[in-house]
């Protein structure tokens, strides 16, 4: 029998060549695309039946849910299509793992036709609402949530459907606008404007957003797009971590993981004039040319010498992909200079380091405790590149400079962190513990690894007092990492009442040829597959259930759904048996302290009360929106004041004393990047107000003087 690994191997050689056979065949355009398609879709077809961990039956019942969960990708909240669409292309319903087993493709194509035919409509409904003014004094509710509501049988009720839609994106401006001629209406040059003219500018308004929408969906959510998107659904229903990424989603996905790109260094933003150069990194391609400045706008972006690509309507985040590409290629940009002119500048990519997005840390001063503090985003690695950033090296290294800087004690940021490398988290790990295993895999077939994700070297970089920031969004490696520190009781756990619950382990699987020597592209894409599971030493999967903190704090966005247990694709938890591992020896007792951590925070009024006010948001969000004007404001004035208070609550009521640490000044005070260097200036400056920090920092000083109070005695 082949090993897994054989057979993985096997499907990527397998697909390569089979699309590399048929790229040189000499069959007609369409037929190239369709064949392509074809090819893709069976592929990805094949390796979710053969190699996924848990592989769901692509049969008729998995055919209905990528029916229903398509439609919902392109009309969420149900504006777009009739239910005669539905009904019409129902009979696809059944056919769709058909298609993926080989049958001709027939469902995206004829569904794209309705929804090229619905887009236009819309275009023209919305168009024609907006130029008519709208009454806000009538008793009337909207309800903008997709899943509560059922699809239209008429164009009338899409037209009513869109009216109430319009009607509170229109109100929600008016209201604005209102506002700001109460509070500026005797500021001097300050035009104050009747009720009429500013319903008239909320519209304008809603409608320059709705063109902006709808130019940006026809430019860039074309047929491709579109199948590209259906073929995603199709590996997101196997699990929820399993994707489908096209090549420049593939390349942007890369690019997130390593902080590393190949572009022209430069800073996009988008206003009302289209794309705009925001700033020019010394030294990169766009500097060197001495073309490019601040303020031109993007009109136009080519490939080398290929047909340049109007940006018009483009995100800002559309244009990016772009502008960035692979090693050593050339972009054309067409530019429109202040003075009115056009001018196409060429320039080769340039590796690009988002070091911004790397480790970064501060001493924090707690009374007469110093604390080191370490913000860790994603666990990045530059795959490709043994020179490049790797997130473990780089926090060992801030662990340094923090133990130069003689801190009592360390806290570790991984809030909103989504994950990244399995190495690279058992490295970190490895800093704080002696050695041990850090995570157990299982494969699909049920096999247990419990040698290979270890840390096996003895020696420990940092000794000292620990604790970990962990939320909702904290997922996967961050977990991980989480969970090895609190089974090994080497530090204590702070954040929400639980992490994300991503527990399976993915790989990727490219198709087609290769674009280039320097990475691992190609010019179809390539799958994460998820093919395994992780649990914790001690035998718990961290799949739906996630790390349960130490001490919790109420979070932001606890009860707003977005955890993996809210996702119905995700797979199950379980557990195995625990792996023998050996917890951190030291003289705190650490359930005394977290009982009593937990029993201060227990008894906090503004903790409650913040607490209270987080359960009161998330159920006021589930309700209909009035558009009467009166019952808006009553609604959104309640609103705001819960907001206004949480945010105070959220402020540490005292400012943090935060500095960057001695070896980190020149980057932070004297970066030859000045605007680089006041982004560095700004983030201390939000740490500063950080109610969460603060705590966490307060907990940390708590657990050195148990520690000095322990040894004494």
């Amino acid at each position: 029998m082949r090993s897994r690994k054989g057979l993985l191997l096997l499907a990527i050689v397998l697909f390569g060549s089979l699309f590399f056979a048929f790229k040189n065949s000499g069959i007609g355009e369409p037929d190239i695309v369709i064949t392509q398609r074809q090819r893709l879709l069976t592929g990805v077809g094949s390796i979710l039946e053969d190699l996924h961990y848990s592989p769901k039956n692509l049969n008729d019942a998995f055919s209905k849910q990528v029916f229903k969960k398509f439609l919902e990708e392109l009309d969420g909240d149900k504006t777009h299509f009739l239910l005669s669409d539905i009904n019409h292309l129902k009979k696809y319903e059944n056919a769709i793992d058909d298609e993926i087993h080989g049958s001709p493709i027939e469902f995206v194509p004829a569904l794209s036709a309705v929804y090229d035919k619905r887009i236009q409509e819309v275009m023209q409904v919305y168009k024609e609402i907006l130029a008519a003014p709208f009454e806000f004094s009538k008793e009337e509710t909207t309800t903008l949530d997709g899943d509560k509501l059922a699809y239209v049988v008429t164009e009338d009720e899409r037209k009513e459907r869109w009216r109430k839609k319009l009607k509170y994106y229109t109100l929600e401006r008016y209201v604005d606008l209102v506002d700001q001629r109460e509070k500026n209406k005797d500021q001097k040059d300050f035009v104050v404007k009747t009720d009429v003219e500013l319903e008239k500018d909320a519209r304008a308004r809603v409608l320059k957003i709705m063109n902006e929408t709808y130019e940006r969906i026809q430019k860039t959510y074309k047929e491709d797009e579109r199948f590209n998107s259906f073929v995603n659904v199709i590996t997101n229903l196997m699990d929820p971590h399993s994707d489908y990424f096209p090549p420049v989603e593939k390349r942007a996905f890369d690019e997130r993981m390593s902080g590393e790109f190949y572009g022209i260094g430069a800073q996009l933003m988008k206003d009302d004039y289209g794309i705009k150069i925001a700033s020019v990194v010394p030294g990169g391609a766009a500097f060197k040319s001495g073309e490019v400045v601040v303020n031109d706008i993007i009109i136009k972006v080519a490939q080398g010498k290929e047909e340049p690509v109007d940006v018009a309507g483009f995100d800002t985040q559309d244009a990016v992909k772009l502008i960035r590409g692979n090693k050593g290629t050339e972009v054309r940009l067409t530019l429109k200079k202040q003075d009115g002119s056009t001018k196409v500048v060429a320039m080769i990519r340039e590796k690009v380091v988002q070091d911004e997005g790397y480790a970064k840390s501060a001493v924090i001063q707690n009374g007469n405790d110093k604390i080191g503090y370490i913000s860790l985003i994603d666990f990045y690695s530059a795959f490709e590149n043994a020179e490049g950033h790797h997130c473990a090296e780089d926090v060992a290294n801030e662990v340094i400079k923090l133990k130069a800087e003689n801190v009592k004690g360390i806290v570790i940021d991984l809030r909103n962190n989504g994950g990244g490398s399995l190495y690279e988290v058992v490295k970190m790990v490895g800093l704080f513990i002696k050695t041990g295993p850090v995570v157990q895999v299982k494969e699909r077939s049920g096999k247990v690894d419990q040698t290979t994700w270890r840390d096996n070297d003895e020696s420990v970089l940092y000794d000292g007092p620990l604790a970990v920031m962990v939320n909702e969004f904290s997922a996967s490696a961050s977990e991980i990492f989480a969970g090895a520190i609190q089974d090994y009781k080497r530090g204590i756990i702070i954040g929400s009442t639980s992490t994300y619950g991503k527990g399976t382990v993915q790989r990727q699987i490219p198709f087609g040829n290769r674009n280039d020597l320097y990475s691992n592209r190609t010019d179809l894409g390539a799958m994460t597959l998820t093919f395994q599971k992780f649990y914790r030493v001690n035998g718990g999967s961290t799949q739906l259930k996630g790390i349960i903190p130490d001490v919790v704090l109420p979070d932001a966005y606890e009860y707003f759904k977005g955890r993996e247990k809210d996702n119905p694709e995700a797979l199950p938890w379980d557990e195995i048996p625990r792996v023998a591992y050996e917890t951190w020896q030291n003289n705190v007792d650490y359930e005394a302290l977290i009982r009593n951590e937990n029993e201060k925070i227990k008894n906090n009024a503004s903790l409650n009360l913040l607490q209270s006010n987080l359960q009161w948001l998330a159920k006021n969000a589930e309700l209909p929106v009035s558009l009467d004007i009166l019952k808006y404001r009553d609604r959104q004035k309640q609103v705001m004041a819960t907001v206004n208070q949480n945010n105070s609550l959220l402020k540490s009521k005292e400012e943090i004393n935060v500095a960057s640490m001695a070896a980190d000044k020149d980057k932070f005070y004297n970066n030859p990047d000045k605007q680089k260097g006041d982004r560095y200036q700004a983030w201390l400056k939000s740490l500063r107000s950080d109610m969460y920090i603060n705590e966490s920092v307060s907990i940390v000083s708590d657990l050195v003087h148990a520690q000095v109070q322990t040894v004494h005695k």
